[in-house]
């Protein structure tokens, strides 16, 4: 996803390209997905977009949104959750924010479930664990 030129204010709302390391990954469960996703041959990006979600007054970002994964085929970007509940909450008001702002962007949660769920189906080693 390219993110459109935008001047003046409009910049304040502008998705931010960022460096993707497709090999690092902030929790084992992303690892985990990663595999399945390339296992089915699905392209897949690592949080290639940072969408800023409240500014500053001088127009900088100053608390942003970076999904975990972006699906170019399907044109949809999922974030995965595994961790406690109280840290669930707040993903899921940065992605009701996400989508309040960017209304053509799709975000789908996937949850510690999803995940358990999805490497039982597909008999998916879940070395490392999935540990919250």
């Amino acid at each position: 996803m390219s993110p459109p030129t935008l001047s003046g204010d409009a910049r304040r709302r502008h998705p931010s390209l960022a460096p993707g390391s497709a090999q690092s990954f902030a929790h084992p469960s992303e690892e985990i997905f990663a595999r399945l996703l390339t296992l089915y041959g699905h392209e897949w990006l690592s949080e290639p977009l940072e969408f800023p979600l409240a500014w500053n007054d001088d127009g900088t970002t100053a608390r942003a949104f970076r999904p975990d994964f972006y699906l170019p085929e399907h044109g949809i970007f999922l974030e995965l959750t595994t961790l406690r509940q109280d840290l669930v909450t707040a993903k899921n008001r940065k992605v009701r924010q996400l989508t309040e702002l960017y209304p053509d962007v799709q975000v789908k949660m996937l949850y510690r479930r999803d995940i358990v769920a999805l490497i039982d189906k597909y008999h998916l080693d879940s070395t490392p664990r999935l540990a919250g």
